[in-house]
């Protein structure tokens, strides 16, 4: 591609940042990608500064010129598949899904198959390359066996404006969380940093080495003695972080074989509702309500999901068998 026909973002350092490293400069700005995917840009003579190509660490003055080529977009290697999918919303920029529990919202190993992204490129076959080659249009995620509200970028320009505000924490989102315990407030937030958990590495804690800011806020919706209903809110988006705040809280979500506790549920005196407490099989977790701006048109957009039958009926079972 010769240079007057490069499509290229461009930006003037401002006085107040001044000082920056090139790549968190960057990754600072709405271009949707990460620090490592700027790294790679520079890395791949993408990057320009003052017209020339400079290192990651390069620290930026006032009155720099850094320029920035957009990729073409990359071939996906998922494949569509014409499976089952929940629309709320749609239009010719984004899409907004209900995802049941059970299932994965992006290829990974082991799962290359019946994915969120495998039924999104049956239903919009122009995805391809959005996001990354095995993501193409996911902004954010949901764990496996998390249900609910999940919003796909139909374009780039989607894309890049979704994840500018998942990265200002600027998206609305609650989740409704059926955990065991009754706490004595009936609303409270969880200020504990996460990182990796120092031995299993597959795991988050509030206890790594290495951790990240994360803020989660929670409201009583209702009590059932054994067990309430929360409404809960994240300020910030880590792995699992509704889940290893609400078990570090001694809240820990029904069902979560991961973060759960085994012996809450064996605690309960009654063995009819002990019973019903163990057929929850997966976290009882719901991301029941969404809230953006629409990235290209600007509208306040705000969208919601009802319970999954086996969180309702639960629910349900522990409103009429259980005296608070």
């Amino acid at each position: 591609m010769d240079s007057h026909e490069r499509k290229s973002d461009e930006f003037i350092v401002a006085s107040h940042e001044a000082g920056l490293r090139l790549d968190i400069y960057l990754s600072l700005k709405d271009l949707g990608l990460s620090r490592s995917q700027v790294k790679k840009s520079v890395d791949d003579g993408l990057v320009r500064v003052n017209r020339f190509h400079s290192k990651v660490s390069h620290r930026l003055r006032p009155g720099d010129i850094v320029e920035i080529d957009n990729r073409e977009p990359i071939a996906c290697s998922a494949l569509p598949q014409d499976l089952p999918l929940s629309i709320v919303y749609e239009d010719e920029h984004i899409l907004v899904v209900d995802k049941p529990a059970g299932m994965v919202v992006h290829p990974a190993a082991g799962h290359f198959q019946d994915t969120i992204v495998n039924a999104v490129l049956h239903h919009c076959p122009n995805l391809s390359g959005i996001g990354g080659v095995l993501r193409p249009g996911i902004v954010h995620r949901l764990d496996k066996e998390t249900s609910g509200l999940l919003v796909v970028a139909k374009s780039d320009e989607a894309h890049q404006g979704l994840a500018g505000q998942f990265k200002r924490h600027e998206v609305k989102k609650t989740y409704t969380a059926l955990v065991y315990g009754n706490p004595k407030e009936d609303e409270g937030q969880i200020d504990l940093p996460l990182g990796r958990h120092p031995v299993d590495r597959k795991k988050m804690s509030t206890r790594s080495r290495r951790s990240k800011e994360a803020l989660t806020t929670w409201k009583v919706h209702e009590r059932f003695g054994v067990a309430t209903m929360l409404d809960v809110n994240i300020m910030t988006g880590r792995t699992h972080q509704i889940r290893v705040h609400l078990s570090a809280l001694g809240l820990p979500v029904i069902g979560d074989s991961v973060y759960g506790n085994p012996r809450r549920a064996d605690a309960v005196h009654d063995t009819f509702v002990r019973s019903k407490l163990k057929t929850m099989k997966r976290q009882a977790l719901h991301a029941a309500k969404i809230g953006f701006v629409h990235p290209v048109t600007c509208e306040e957009m705000m969208f919601s999901s009802p319970l999954p039958d086996d969180m309702a009926d639960l629910a349900d079972f522990l409103r009429r068998h259980v005296q608070v």
